[in-house]
């Protein structure tokens, strides 16, 4: 496994969707920073601490990072079948259940590192804003936050990744889909019990962006987990039929 994680780290590293996604945090923060600047009654919201890490958290999970993860994770998977290379390796041999479990690791990792990105961003700007004023409690507090939610958010989106490489119908496709998948959770959000069962909304609940109970909390465990079964289910059939 540890070959097969460094292998798909290697040909990843080379991928232009990694840098299409790495412009893509990077335009979320910019175009948050810029809407923050925005004069309200000589109030910018970009001057209240804590406001710059908090706004781009969920802007990012609704509009973006999500698709692009998405977009990684199908491609990874179906790049050996669209690129006729699959053959070769099933004469090395390569364990495909095996390959497959490194290729989703990868986009797990990718999709932590994405959230970090913008939370490194976010931070700085706001240590070069309000230095004197951040806690090192706020600022753990964000980083789990940011951390749970590149884990949380792999989660909701894998049976998307799952389902696209099953269908085998081009991994383009699942941008389209998860975006609209993303975007729901802005109507999602506006309800308590919702909020705690939709995939993508359940990872704010459980990184602690929203206020929630106990019982919210364990229904987005479960959300997720759901999320996570279905991926697992459809991968080994997709394998099965190899």
């Amino acid at each position: 496994m540890r070959t097969l994680l460094w292998a798909e780290h290697q040909k990843i590293r080379r991928l232009s969707f990694v840098w299409i996604a790495i412009f893509a945090t990077v335009m979320v923060a910019v175009i948050v920073f810029l809407s923050g600047l925005t004069d309200n009654d000589g109030i910018r919201d970009i001057d209240t601490i804590g406001w710059y890490m908090a706004v781009a958290q969920p802007l990012a999970t609704f509009f973006v990072l999500p698709a692009v993860i998405a977009l990684l994770g199908s491609y990874m998977i179906c790049r050996e079948e669209q690129e006729n290379t699959i053959d070769s390796l099933r004469l090395i041999p390569v364990n495909e259940a095996k390959l497959t479990i490194a290729k989703m690791i990868i986009t797990l990792v990718y999709s932590i590192l994405f959230y970090l990105l913008l939370f490194a961003i976010t931070f700085f700007t706001e240590a070069a804003l309000h230095f004197s004023d951040l806690s090192i409690g706020m600022v753990m507090n964000f980083l789990k936050a940011y951390f749970l939610d590149g884990i949380c958010i792999f989660l909701a989106i894998s049976p998307i990744i799952a389902l696209i490489s099953y269908m085998k119908k081009g991994y383009w496709i699942a941008l389209v889909i998860t975006e609209f998948y993303s975007f729901i959770g802005l109507f999602t959000s506006t309800s308590n019990t919702l909020k705690a069962l939709y995939p993508i909304t359940a990872v704010f609940t459980i990184s602690g962006y929203y206020e929630a109970s106990t019982f919210q909390v364990m229904l987005s465990c479960i959300s997720l987990l759901f999320c996570v079964g279905l991926a697992a289910v459809t991968l080994a059939g997709m394998n099965k039929c190899k």
